[in-house]
């Protein structure tokens, strides 16, 4: 296809498709998928190589947010049977973190719901941050808190944070409809703060609400313009108790291609397979690492993921293998400076708290239907998480 040669050229050179580009990627026909992935698979290996990065997030605080954004399962009033629990300690949070390092994740996400941290909230995260370097020093570490006020995101790089997760989650058009105790801009303003303090940017989207492609493409090329490091896509998980319980909108083909164009617009940064892997891509996440270099590895906030055993067997027998905590994720042209380019208030996952969740096959999930359409509604895939922080049942990593 010509749209195909000329994205993969446009990718190799770091140049911004069209719009209509854009566009024409998520409206390809499930007969052209595979040649789509071949494409964009192009543009991954020649930034990033075979490599697959590793993370690991750690919920610091679950439940009992103020915020009523629609897909989060500890939005205000939501009715999800999630675990709620108040501020982890650092020791407690350095222990959660320590099983997802020894699994092979270079990164640990720290996240915590809520509209925003206060001045003390910052000085709890600046301890825990501490205390996970204390045991690990390589260990890069991304907060995800939410808003932030003047001077807290360089507090938390002086406390040792590499990265700020604040997820734009959908086109600036559509925000009001999904969100109304803050705005679309209060979340650019967070990755511009988090930006000029020095911290690696991460902000990324959620698919699946009833959006349009327009609304996808225009989120995306916003991040673009913000120029983050990492770009997390978040499929949505549908939690029982949310006002978005019925939007079941995204097939794993669906998922492809909205992961192919972030590729093509975003390709020489971190894209990470965030939350709602499990859920909707299903049996086709392998294919989906031809187009993303980054994964989270095990549960995610307030649901299960795939067991983290799994994850590993994947990634080997897609042919690809873990990036190693000396490796350096970014091509050299974005390392220049701690914000080089481009994980809400979540890191990269979007289960609430301003994170984006993933629903996974859970072992304790039922066993999926043999029978089920690809476009059919999923719910024995929505497992709540019962272990790990916050519980005394070990992780799962």
């Amino acid at each position: 296809m010509d749209l195909l040669n000329t994205l993969v050229d446009k990718g190799l050179r770091r140049e911004t498709p069209t719009r209509a580009e854009a566009l024409a990627v998520l409206a390809t026909t499930d007969d052209e998928l595979l040649d789509v992935v071949a494409a964009a698979g192009k543009v991954r290996r020649h930034w990033f190589g075979r490599r697959v990065k590793l993370n690991y997030l750690v919920n610091l605080k679950s439940g009992l947010c103020p915020e009523d954004c629609s897909y989060c399962s500890q939005r205000l009033g939501s009715k999800a049977d999630i675990l709620k629990y108040t501020w982890l300690k650092p020791d407690e949070a350095s222990r959660a973190a320590a099983a997802g390092l020894a699994g092979g994740a270079k990164r640990v996400c720290l996240v915590a719901s809520g509209r925003g941290p206060t001045d003390r909230d910052v000085d709890r995260v600046s301890d825990t941050i501490k205390a996970i370097k204390e045991q690990n020093e390589d260990v890069e570490v991304c907060a995800c808190l939410g808003l932030l006020s003047d001077g807290q995101a360089e507090r938390l790089r002086e406390a040792g944070a590499d990265a700020y997760n604040h997820n734009l989650n959908t086109s600036e058009s559509t925000y009001g409809e999904i969100t109304t105790t803050h705005t679309y801009a209060d979340r650019v303003d967070t990755v511009r703060k988090a930006h000029a303090a020095g911290l690696s940017a991460c902000s990324g989207l959620i698919a699946g609400m009833g959006e349009t492609d327009e609304d996808l493409v225009d989120v995306v090329f916003s991040l673009r313009e913000l120029d983050p490091d990492s770009v997390p896509v978040n499929f949505l998980i549908p939690f029982e108790g949310t006002p978005l319980a019925k939007e079941w909108n995204l097939t794993p083909q669906r998922c492809l291609r909205i992961l192919a164009m972030v590729r093509f617009v975003c390709p020489d940064v971190e894209v990470r397979i965030a939350g709602g892997r499990e859920v909707h891509l299903r049996t086709m996440q392998p294919l989906a690492l031809h187009l993303a270099n980054s994964i989270f590895l095990g549960d995610y906030l307030t649901s299960e993921g795939q067991a983290g055993k799994a994850d590993l067997e994947m990634i080997a027998d897609a042919g690809f293998e873990v990036e190693g905590a000396g490796e350096v994720t970014l091509p050299e042209h974005r390392t220049g400076g701690g914000c080089g380019s481009h994980e809400g208030s979540g890191c990269g996952s979007h289960e609430g708290g301003g994170v984006c969740g993933t629903v996974p096959a859970s072992a304790s999930a039922p066993a999926a239907s043999a029978s089920a359409s690809a476009d059919e509604p999923r719910p024995d895939l929505v497992a709540v998480r019962r272990r790990g922080a916050g519980t005394d049942l070990a992780p799962n990593a």
